[in-house]
């Protein structure tokens, strides 16, 4: 690896970055892909791709299909803004009354339930209101963005997922205007449920790729998988990571939901504590074996900021994690140092998971 520690000055900007995950899996290290199958569909609102190891050897019909309909029912069940459990589930949850909880939703409401208290509600899915306020709950988001004074009432007294009185699968909802978003969590679970299916049917080693996120199952000849970033606004590999079996690589954004207003890209990741997109970090690249975490961990990263991330990653349990800055600066910690191969000569600053340069959160 070729990349070299910045000076003691300020790291040196790197143009062109805000990595993403190619959708073109470099396969096992050193192979050219020809000992690969794939399968590529639309699935969960978006673009599965699934690589298998060996090739030739299974069902790719059977797994297609059985991958599709396992993520559309997902997809339908945890929607934020169409019909289904989720927002039956938000309906009752305002109303304030109890009520059973859809079988298909009671993971993700303790799976957040849990992320809220390691961030200090830093991750806070109970927000959707304030993201469908920012016209975030539509296929096409838009203006315009809300008025301060509606950003100020939100915020007055912003319900959380510990409004939800959970007993067993009974739950009720504790504030009038809660309103559930998994956007930050909804895909890790579906990936890592895709990964269990490839077991069931008897696969070993695989990726599965939804949308730039993804994870590994085995590591075909004892050999790590090489997963491309590359450059949205460019062409070309920035840099590979190599993954071992059953690694999940997830990441944020603020590419990859927006729009423009009045000349500012308006962008989906919302930070709780101001109600507006979150600034200072354009891209949170997280590695874990957790995938609902790694998905979690890569929208709490962003909204930290740069100051405060590190002290993010510690209470998650986070050791390997890669950020752009807004100022196109990267930032990563030594483990991730580790696993990155820059495909370009560039300055990066390495940062410890532990204390941020304020106080610590919490």
């Amino acid at each position: 690896m070729n990349p070299r520690p910045p000076s003691p000055g300020p790291p040196a900007i790197l143009r062109l970055l805000l990595p993403v995950l190619l959708l073109l899996l470099l396969s096992a290290c050193g192979r050219d892909g020809s000992d690969t199958d794939r399968l590529t569909f639309q699935a969960f609102g978006t673009l599965v791709d699934v690589t298998l190891h060996p090739a030739g050897t299974h069902d790719l019909r059977q797994i297609e299909s059985a991958l599709r309909d396992d993520l559309e029912a997902m997809h339908a069940s945890w929607h934020a803004w169409e019909p289904g459990a989720l927002n039956d589930t938000n309906r009752l949850l305002a109303r304030g009354v109890g009520f059973d909880a859809p079988a298909s939703v009671l993971p993700l409401i303790e799976r957040a339930r849990e992320l809220e208290g390691l961030t200090d509600g830093l991750f806070n899915p109970a927000l959707g209101r304030l993201v469908a306020a920012w016209g975030f709950h539509q296929d096409d988001p838009a203006g315009p963005p809300p008025s301060d004074a509606t950003l100020a009432a939100m915020l007055a007294d912003p319900p959380r997922m510990a409004d939800i009185e959970h007993d067993g699968t009974r739950l009720r909802g504790g504030h009038p205007e809660l309103q559930l978003d998994f956007g930050g969590l909804a895909k890790g679970l579906a990936v890592a449920r895709s990964l269990e299916l490839l077991a069931e049917l008897g696969v070993e080693h695989a990726i599965v790729n939804a949308g730039g996120d993804l994870m590994t199952r085995g590591e075909p000849a004892g050999r790590p998988w090489r997963i491309g970033l590359r450059d949205p606004r460019g062409a070309g590999v920035l840099a590979a990571i190599a993954l071992g079996a059953n690694e999940a690589l997830f990441s944020s954004g603020d590419y990859e939901r927006g729009y423009e207003w009045e000349g500012q890209r308006v962008h989906h990741v919302i930070d709780p504590r101001t109600g507006r997109p979150s600034q200072g970090i354009a891209s949170a690249t997280v590695l874990h074996a957790d995938p609902a975490l790694a998905d979690a961990a890569a929208t709490t990263l962003m909204i930290a900021g740069p100051g405060e991330w590190p002290a993010y990653a510690r209470r998650l349990g986070v050791d390997h994690a890669l950020l752009v800055l807004s100022d196109g600066s990267v930032e990563l910690t030594p483990a991730m140092e580790t696993r990155v191969d820059f495909r370009q000569d560039l300055e990066y600053r390495l940062r410890e998971p532990g204390p941020a340069t304020g106080p610590e959160p919490g």
